[in-house]
Formats: C-alpha cells, sequence, structure tokens
C-alpha cells in the first residue's frame, strides 16, 4: 500500500474494522509515520452495461461517481453522502443477480436516490441523463418536483422556491394588515 503523503510502499495496520460492503483499515505510513484509511471490498463478477446505442461496456464505478458529484456540486449535502448514494446503486445493480444491466436502470436508480436527498441535484442529473429537449421539458420535471413536495409531509431538503411563493402559486396569498 503506498502511502499517500510520501508514497513509500510500507504500512501498518493500526484497526480493521467491518463496513457495509467491505473493511475499513487505518495504517500509518513506516517512513513518515502519517496515518491514513483505507477501504477494501470484495470485487464481484463484472457488470456489462448496456448503452442506448446497444454498445456493451464494462461498469464503472469512478464514472458513476464523478456523474454524481457533479450532479452535487456546491450543494450542502453531508460528508459521505455522495459516496453512499454511489455505493447503494451499485449494489442495488449487483443484486439484481443480472450479468447485463441497461443504462437506463442506473439513470432511474440513480435519479431516485438524488430525488431522496437533493432536489436540485436531481434535475442536475436528469438534465442530462433525460436529455429535455427544451425548457417546457425541464419545467414539467420542476413542477412535478413541487406538486410531490408539496404532499408531503415533512423534509429535511430546501425548497425549491420560497414558502410565499409557493403560497402564491398556489393562489393563497397572504392579506396584509
Amino acid at each position: 500500500m503506498l502511502c499517500p503523503y510520501c508514497g513509500f510502499q510500507d504500512s501498518k495496520v493500526i484497526d480493521s474494522r467491518d463496513v457495509d460492503n467491505g473493511i475499513r483499515r487505518r495504517r500509518q505510513c513506516l517512513a513518515c509515520n502519517t496515518r491514513f484509511t483505507t477501504y477494501e471490498r470484495v470485487q464481484p463478477i463484472s457488470l456489462m452495461v448496456i448503452k442506448k446505442d446497444r454498445r456493451r461496456e464494462e461498469f464503472n464505478h469512478e464514472k458513476l461517481l464523478t456523474g454524481v458529484r457533479k450532479a452535487c456540486e456546491k450543494r450542502p449535502l453531508p460528508t459521505g453522502t455522495i459516496d453512499k448514494i454511489v455505493e447503494e446503486c451499485e449494489a442495488a445493480l449487483y443484486q439484481t443477480g443480472k450479468a447485463e444491466v441497461p443504462s437506463s436502470l442506473i439513470g432511474e436508480i440513480v435519479m431516485d436516490k438524488l430525488k431522496a436527498v437533493d432536489y436540485i441535484a436531481y434535475i442536475r442529473y436528469a438534465s442530462v441523463y433525460r436529455e429535455f429537449a427544451d425548457i417546457t421539458a425541464l419545467k414539467r420535471a420542476v413542477d412535478s418536483l413541487v406538486e410531490t413536495k408539496s404532499q408531503a409531509v415533512s423534509t429535511s431538503q430546501l425548497p425549491l422556491l420560497p414558502n410565499e411563493a409557493m403560497e402564491l402559486s398556489r393562489g393563497g396569498g397572504r392579506s396584509r394588515k
């Protein structure tokens, strides 16, 4: 294991713990004594992704992580949320038990996870994934989120619109005294 700080090739394991999909190890570099964490997980059988143009390519964890990171860029999400979303999506894909999955399934799983975490990240991802043809298609997606939000009892997300704008759009504007 290379030290991420000095590049030395040897380290000792200080602590090991089981985590969701593998093992978390705390290591200490034998050269600079810096501590760092590594995660080990079982590499399941290779999963092939069937693209829209019917090409097949091997599933790429990093590609999925990059896409979700771009969608969540500059959003107020807790640390580790993006990694957790990607891990959950990947686990869901492997749980299908299929050797090949369509890219559309990956996109839908990611959008479901993002929708539960952050509406803006969801819209960003959906705008690329669904390739909205025009502003009307994007508006329909946002309107469906606003309806879903108004039907939900409570949520930890920031609102898409300020409360006053929501009330005005429903026709229930406040009367001033």
